[in-house]
């Protein structure tokens, strides 16, 4: 990228900064310091610790954050834990008024844009989240959660992960009747981590646009997390929107080969494959050592983007980089002040600024208030469902 492109790319971001799809800071900080804000006051300088902090969001004009209010899904009580990573983003929202703003809509999002503040959204990342209960559906939206990701890695009794083995065949009934209370309530359908059956099952289900809240092409990198064209090409008529993740095992081929080692090994050596804590990334280290990691670039992250332009079109991506939830990523993209790089790496390709608007905040903001529209529809025919997965799928 030229020093003129990278300039251009920061004008660009001061006027439509970056809707970023998913942030794990809330987990990290619960790994890390059991949520001790103190330890890791994100105020100050945190690049030792996190890929996140406020300097850097701002270095690299993030306008709009979904934090994501992820738990593992083998995780004893998720639905509590769910509820401490709810009340962390609360936390930090409170502790930093000058630089953060509570956003619940699309509205929300355009008055922190005006106001300079990072507008600080929720999405919880797997189904397990609410226990196969709509009341706690329900009970995450009116807590300010405004995406759901249908799965994590791991199947759940309604829906396939696209990391496990398949057992539904994608939604099950009950699964379908979650994706219509996610309708009805106003909250984004998050096809991220679902398996191939499941995201087509969920785009014949839902009535309002669905996202991707970090998620890159199959076609360019072959790895389940990514989203294969069947389904980008559907995007348009759902009014979706794809936001591709910076993850180097889910956009660089050489890397998803190394990464199955690395994950290996981390097992072998008593850690889940997903630790990031200091001991994990000391295994993670050794390990590197004698087996070089494959380097993922901006450029990689572009050709994704290229590619999924090419078969969705301009009005149906999005970014979602997943930082603090990975253990590496890519160079010129180390931590969520390098967006602007990624911007003047399009720049570079043709991409106009009418074009890049839409990629950073148009696009995300757009999906939001569509959900809520489709919500209000909704709310005026029929009442909350109380259906349940013993009696929708026996």
């Amino acid at each position: 990228m030229t020093s003129a492109s990278l300039a251009q790319a920061r004008e660009l971001l001061a006027e439509f900064p970056v809707v970023d799809g998913h942030n794990d800071l809330p987990w990290a900080l619960r790994e890390q310091v059991r949520y001790d804000l103190d330890a890791r006051d994100i105020a100050t300088d945190q690049s030792a610790h996190l890929h996140t902090d406020l300097a850097r969001l701002r270095e690299g004009g993030v306008g709009a954050q979904f934090w994501s209010v992820y738990v593992r899904s083998d995780l004893p009580g998720a639905v509590t834990a769910t509820l401490e990573q709810i009340d962390c983003v609360r936390q930090l929202i409170d502790r930093h008024p000058s630089g953060l703003r509570a956003a619940l809509t699309a509205a929300d999002m355009e008055a922190a844009r005006a106001e300079g503040r990072i507008a600080s959204l929720m999405g919880a990342e797997g189904g397990h989240s609410i226990d196969n209960s709509l009341a706690t559906l329900r009970g995450l939206y009116a807590l300010g959660v405004r995406y759901m990701t249908l799965t994590h890695n791991d199947n759940i009794a309604w829906a396939d992960s696209a990391t496990d083995h398949p057992a539904v065949g994608g939604l099950s009934s009950f699964g379908r009747e979650v994706v219509r209370e996610m309708n009805r309530e106003g909250m984004l359908v998050d096809l991220s981590h679902v398996a191939a059956t499941t995201m087509r099952d969920a785009l014949d289900t839902t009535a309002a646009p669905v996202i991707f809240s970090h998620s890159s092409s199959r076609a360019v990198c072959d790895h389940p997390r990514n989203i294969p064209d069947d389904v980008l090409e559907r995007l348009p008529a759902n009014g979706g929107v794809a936001m591709v993740t910076f993850v180097p095992k889910f956009v660089l081929q050489a890397a998803v080969d190394w990464t199955a080692a690395a994950d290996e090994n981390m097992r072998a050596n008593g850690f889940h494959h997903l630790d990031t804590t200091p001991e994990g990334m000391k295994v993670h280290s050794v390990f590197e050592e004698s087996n070089p990691r494959p380097v993922a670039t901006v450029s990689t992250v572009a050709d994704h983007l290229d590619h999924m332009r090419e078969v969705a079109g301009i009005d149906h991506l999005g970014i979602g980089g997943d930082y603090d939830g990975t253990a590496f990523t890519p160079d010129g993209l180390n931590d969520v002040s390098g967006y602007p790089n990624l911007i003047a790496e399009l720049l570079d390709r043709g991409w106009s600024k009418a074009d890049l608007a839409k990629l950073t905040w148009q696009n995300a903001v757009r999906v939001l208030g569509a959900a809520e529209d489709v919500a209000r529809d909704l709310q005026a025919r029929r009442g909350p469902s109380n259906a349940t997965l013993q009696q929708l799928d026996c």
